[in-house]
């Protein structure tokens, strides 16, 4: 393995659907108790309980208790700014989920001649 961060260790813990959702809840900068979180994410809190300890064992987030409840958190501007950039990223890579039965594309007149799109893609000039 090489030396230095491991980068693949986070993205593991971002890339789960599940952990993505609550991770970008928290991006408000507010705390969430697991049962918020999970509801965030569309499932059990026995799971998001789960996917929690693997996000504060990486370090991405904290844990305050409060009384009977646990706040979690994100656990500094980093990570916050972290998922900023990647959500920037994927907009830009068109990898929004999930996705829409038809977009719009160039006009075939602007496009590239090797340019081939999908069916379902519209001219820009028949939605106008």
């Amino acid at each position: 393995m090489k030396e230095g961060p491991d980068i693949a260790l986070i993205a593991s813990l971002i890339g789960d659907p599940a952990r993505a959702n609550m991770l970008t809840a928290m991006m408000d900068g507010k705390a969430y108790t697991a049962t918020e979180l999970a509801a965030e994410a569309g499932i059990t809190q026995q799971t998001a309980s789960t996917h929690l300890k693997k996000l504060e064992t990486g370090g991405l987030i904290l844990q305050r208790k409060q009384g009977r409840h646990r706040y979690f958190a994100l656990s500094d501007d980093q990570v916050g700014n972290l998922l900023e950039s990647m959500m920037g990223l994927a907009a830009a890579r068109d990898m929004s989920a999930p996705v829409p039965a038809r977009k719009i594309r160039p006009c075939a007149g602007r496009a590239s001649v090797t340019t081939t799109w999908p069916v379902n893609w519209l001219c820009r000039c028949w939605t106008a």
